[in-house]
């Protein structure tokens, strides 16, 4: 008796669901996306949302993703959405950092926090909420959410080997977010090209050398076909955040149950995207060796070098750029705090 009584109480359950999802009204979120969804990690996880938002709310919720330059050009996308000439669009903050230059401390930090810290700041400290309030006071109509994540990327792809900082002046480089500025006082000059562009710039020798992602997405863009020397570990991004961005007033118009749909859904896609990142570049960076490619980990010099024009970086943004300065103040809290977890709980690296 106990067992059908359970049974009966999880199909009406099941019903009211169904019952709620069915009154809701339909939404149709037609997304463009800044990367091509065949990178994995960096477009994938826009695919991953289109395919399952329309089967877990029941078809309440359906997304259309469009392609890199098939709906709107990927530098207009925050606007587009804030516009509501498209009701969703999705990249990482720092694809604004143009217009927003605070918004790139959401999306990768240099010797910043890796994964794991980074979403603690995020989902249970203030970040999410300091990235709110910092596309609301620039005034733009977006309700943003994160929506992904990859661990480390390579520190880049060198036609040459890189022995000391005086090797890195005068090269031109593809770089990205706030690691370029850094880049910038070596002097490299530095440009922001989007990875379909990459390759043809190498081969052409407009630039000298690129970073672009983690080693599987290097991949699919062909840079070790060129660039044979692949540097290590990725300073400029440990880890590296996505957003989906949906409309404000569109989002007010989602019941709440639409609403939950999309926010767990981009809890499940930040899992998902972190492990698929883990799990696939070890064997890429095997066959890179079996191709001639040489992985090389900066020197201690180097990465000193590289953290002291950080350090400089920061203070110059702090001077100029008030949102800068409190996201920087909030988050160097955090860390500050995090780190008698971070220095007692794990092993040192090469120690497991």
């Amino acid at each position: 008796m106990k067992k059908i009584s359970a049974l009966l109480c999880a199909a009406l359950s099941v019903a009211s669901i169904s019952a709620t999802q069915a009154a809701d009204k339909p939404i149709l979120l037609k997304m463009p996306i800044y990367y091509g969804s065949h990178l994995p990690g960096l477009g994938s996880v826009a695919k991953y949302i289109a395919d399952n938002a329309g089967v877990l709310s029941g078809g309440s919720v359906k997304v259309k993703m469009y392609e890199p330059k098939k709906l709107v050009a990927p530098g207009e996308i925050l606007d587009a959405v804030s516009s509501g000439k498209v009701q969703a669009g999705y990249g990482t903050p720092a694809n604004w950092g143009g217009k927003i230059p605070a918004a790139r401390l959401f999306s990768a930090v240099p010797f910043g926090p890796e994964a794991p810290e980074y979403l603690a700041w995020i989902m249970y400290g203030n970040g999410a909420k300091l990235h709110q309030d910092l596309y609301d006071k620039k005034g733009y109509n977006v309700k943003t959410q994160t929506c992904g994540i990859i661990a480390p990327e390579t520190s880049g792809w060198f036609k040459k080997e890189i022995k000391s900082p005086d090797d890195l002046k005068g090269l031109k480089m593809r770089f990205f977010g706030l690691g370029a500025e850094v880049m910038e006082k070596l002097g490299v000059s530095t440009v922001g090209l989007p990875g379909g562009e990459i390759f043809p710039a190498l081969e052409k020798g407009a630039i000298d050398a690129t970073e672009f992602s983690m080693p599987a997405i290097d991949k699919r863009i062909g840079v070790s076909k060129i660039a044979k020397f692949n540097y290590y570990p990725g300073w400029h991004q440990q880890a590296t955040v996505f957003e989906l961005l949906i409309n404000k007033d569109t989002w007010k118009k989602m019941s709440a149950t639409q609403q939950a749909v999309i926010t767990q859904l981009c809890r499940a896609a930040t899992l998902d995207s972190l492990a698929l990142g883990e799990a696939i570049q070890a064997p890429v960076m095997a066959e890179n060796l079996k191709n001639g490619v040489k992985n090389v980990y900066w020197s201690d010099e180097m990465l000193a070098t590289f953290k002291s024009k950080w350090d400089e970086v920061v203070e110059e943004q702090k001077a100029k750029d008030a949102d800068f300065a409190e996201i920087w103040a909030d988050l160097s809290k955090f860390r500050a705090d995090y780190a008698i977890w971070e220095k007692n709980a794990f092993l040192p690296r090469g120690a497991k």
